[in-house]
């Protein structure tokens, strides 16, 4: 006869799964003396497989008290009354698996106390490691208040940056420039809107920028207030917003290496007062507008990160957000004339009434169409005008290759170690977000075909953007790379605001060694 099995039995079989998941997660720390000395509790959240610190890991308890890991992975907990008490977290990280009990609870339990460090591990799911928050006050807080040091020294010029949109980098005059969108302040909800600059040092000789705690950014700042300042501040035009972007240093007609970029004044998103190219006063240290556009010019002007190439004995710069498909000779004068401006396609032009046609097997560089790009292709693969298999910029799914993938925006670079164009990009319309999911592709040739693609992140439910590879930063012959975007809850449909990451930087590690590059080399033949 079968018999029931005792409460008792039922229960620890359903938190069996739980308790043998903290056993190993509790800190098993030699030397408790060279602890720093704190009335904090120590929580530390670490990467299962690089063991280092994971930011942005949630950590909540059962009444609604939110913990967020800063660049460490490390969370001071003094709460009254709970210290040395057993509590439940709940955790949730992207790109992280999280443990799970018998009722399906995602979480751990753990008891507080200081001098007592709790480590908790958890497994990567994405291909790419989530290194740190770049920009924002507060990077080490829980850090600094275990007592532990300063990872990274403090910078003469720190902005008092609260938050930062969508970075714009480029190396001139030795250093690293980087220039940002929409900057917010701590103290007054309206913050920076003419965009923020900063400088890092390049790397010395042979060696390389050490990324893991961010970079140390030396802000332009108002000597008021400290604050980060306008770059571009066009006192004489106060109406609007201005955005700088597509950042990149050509030579002029003397040889001068001059430091340009599109600008863009405008009323709101939608609403554009100005447009034109602006150029890098070296003595005032700021963008001045030097050549003015029509608000009806689409193409004719830099877009997305710039690429330098050489074709046929002619340098040309690249434009395109993510994939290249406008070019312009690598002169300072050809820059400023809207003329000079190609643009990719493979569509015919219209004659003798007969309507433009599309020719997949027939791309050109021409100055009259406007070019293809993400967008337009998946507008011709729904409505049956192109096969999804002739798309350049519009990838299948490696690991289902029934979904096509519409990149946002994002970078093409060339990379030595795969000895091919590199595409790191996001995705609108992705699953689990809506603009939070990020690509990785390769091509012979930097206008593609990028034929499939491999996601490297996830953001459940919030939002990712702007992505964009940083070639100064690789590692290990191009083996390992770098990347960063803007995250926040915008355009996610969620409410819930990460505390100190929701719109700022964050960086990522991609190591292309753990990359099913094969396949994907196998399925662009």
């Amino acid at each position: 006869m079968r018999r029931a099995l005792p409460w008792r039995v039922f229960f620890l079989a359903l938190i069996l799964p739980l308790n043998s998941f903290i056993v190993p997660v509790r800190a098993q720390v030699a030397g408790v003396e060279s602890l720093p000395k704190s009335d904090w509790a120590e929580i530390r959240v670490l990467d299962a497989e690089s063991h280092q610190g994971i930011p942005l890991v949630e950590l909540r308890t059962v009444n609604g008290l939110l913990f967020v890991t800063d660049n460490c992975g490390r969370i001071a907990f003094q709460e009254p009354g709970l210290l040395g008490e057993e509590l439940f977290f709940f955790i949730h990280s992207h790109g992280y698996q999280s443990p799970k009990d018998g009722f399906g609870m995602e979480g751990v339990r753990v008891v507080p106390r200081p001098g007592e460090p709790v480590e908790i591990r958890l497994r990567r799911t994405q291909l790419a490691r989530r290194v740190c928050r770049l920009t924002g006050e507060g990077k080490f807080r829980d850090t600094l208040l275990l007592g532990y040091e300063r990872p990274l020294p403090e910078s003469s010029h720190p902005g008092k940056v609260a938050g930062q949109d969508s970075i714009q980098p480029v190396v001139y005059q030795d250093r690293i420039y980087h220039f940002w969108g929409d900057t917010q302040r701590m103290s007054y909800p309206l913050g920076l809107f003419r965009m923020a600059g900063a400088t890092t040092p390049l790397p010395e000789q042979g060696q390389v920028i050490s990324v893991e705690q961010g970079l140390p950014y030396d802000y332009f700042t108002d000597e008021k207030t400290g604050f980060a300042r306008a770059m571009m501040p066009l006192p004489e035009r106060p109406e609007g917003v201005v955005w700088v972007e597509s950042v990149f240093v050509v030579p002029d007609a003397f040889g001068r290496e001059r430091l340009v970029g599109h600008y863009s004044r405008r009323k709101n998103l939608s609403t554009e007062l100005e447009q034109g190219i602006a150029v890098f006063n070296d003595e005032l240290q700021i963008f001045e507008p030097v050549a003015q556009l029509p608000l009806t010019e689409t193409w004719r002007k830099p877009s997305g990160h710039p690429i330098l190439i050489e074709d046929e004995g002619t340098e040309w710069i690249l434009f395109g957000s993510p994939c290249p498909n406008v070019r312009v000779p690598a002169r300072y004068e050809d820059v400023l004339n809207p003329a000079r401006y190609e643009a990719r396609t493979c569509v015919s032009p219209a004659h003798d009434g007969q309507s433009p046609a599309i020719h997949p097997d027939a791309w050109r560089w021409q100055t009259e169409l406007s070019p293809v790009d993400s967008a337009q292709e998946q507008e011709w693969v729904e409505a049956g005008k192109l096969p999804p298999d002739s798309a350049r910029f519009l990838p299948r799914n490696l690991d289902d290759p029934s979904e096509l993938v519409q990149l946002h925006r994002g970078t093409v670079h060339w990379n030595d170690f795969r000895q091919k164009w590199m595409l790191i990009a996001g995705q609108i319309n992705g699953t689990a977000s809506h603009l939070g999911e990020v690509w990785y592709s390769e091509a012979d040739e930097p206008t593609g075909p990028f034929r499939y693609a491999k996601k490297i992140v996830t953001h459940d439910r919030q939002t990712f953007y702007n992505v964009c590879h940083h070639p100064f930063l690789d590692r290990d012959g191009g083996a390992t790379v770098y990347f960063e975007g803007t995250y926040t809850n915008d355009f996610s449909g969620n409410l819930h605001k990460t505390p100190r990451y929701n719109y700022n930087q964050i960086l990522y590690e991609l190591d292309l060694r753990n990359v099913n590059l094969h396949s994907v080399a196998e399925s662009t033949e």
